[in-house]
């Protein structure tokens, strides 16, 4: 009888990187990790809700062909494990929510062909965003799309902003900038350099007042002084 010998299958890599250095202006990668610290912050009393940036997403177990690379994109449902290196669906038991493309010169086409029908079509991501900080390809510059059976419609606008049933949030253009609404509060969500911005200030003015205090006691010392000291000159 003869053994039949198992070769042992290699193991499928699905790399973190195409090795290739981002192609994006400053502008673009800005953009793309501002919402992405936005909304890791908004998120952070949700250990179910998982946001990230510029990490592949593998949608087929044993094709690390198949996959794309967000911008940005938020997945309700799974854990926000910050330290995943990237997200496989068929691990993960889901697809991402939402997706966000910074749309550029290199990219636009794919943004607006290929990924567009992946996200629509394969991932069926419930909203895709796309924005066009210098204005140079889209029109209107900020442009999203949700999930309407089996068709992206696209998603009006609110009061200039672009609402997102997603998030909860609304989306709008700040000159190069992309910034997150919450109609709940009417304010936008603070970046990481306005709140340590507030902080500087609050410490600021804390001192202030500790200044003015401490000047007050002074001079009501000096005062008391003065005041014992006539008492002195007028004892007989």
């Amino acid at each position: 009888m003869t053994t039949r010998i198992v070769e042992p299958q290699p193991e499928i890599e699905y790399p973190e990187s195409d090795g290739q250095p981002m192609g994006e202006t400053g502008i673009h990668v800005n953009v793309s990790f501002t919402l992405l610290d936005l909304l890791v912050r908004y998120f952070a009393g949700r250990p179910r809700v998982a946001v990230h940036a510029n990490m592949f997403v593998y949608y087929v177990e044993g094709d690390p062909t198949r996959n794309v690379s967000p911008d940005l994109f938020v997945t309700f449902g799974v854990p926000a494990r910050r330290e995943r290196r990237t997200f496989k669906v068929w691990e993960e038991g889901k697809c991402p929510d939402f997706v966000l493309e910074v749309t550029s010169r290199k990219t636009r086409t794919q943004d607006r062909g290929e990924k567009f029908e992946i996200y629509r079509d394969v991932l069926r991501v419930r909203e895709y965003i796309l924005f066009d900080p210098e204005w140079d390809y889209l029109d209107p510059s900020l442009q999203g799309y949700r999930l309407m059976g089996r068709r992206y419609a696209r998603i009006a606008e609110v009061a200039g902003r672009l609402p997102s049933k997603v998030l909860g949030l609304h989306l709008e253009r700040d000159g190069l900038d992309l910034r997150l609404y919450n109609p709940q509060t009417g304010l936008w969500l603070p970046t990481s350099e306005e709140i340590q911005a507030a902080l500087e200030e609050s410490e600021a003015a804390r001192r202030r007042e500790e200044a003015a205090r401490q000047a007050a006691e002074a001079e009501n010392q000096r005062l008391r002084r003065e005041i014992e000291a006539l008492r002195k000159r007028k004892k007989p």
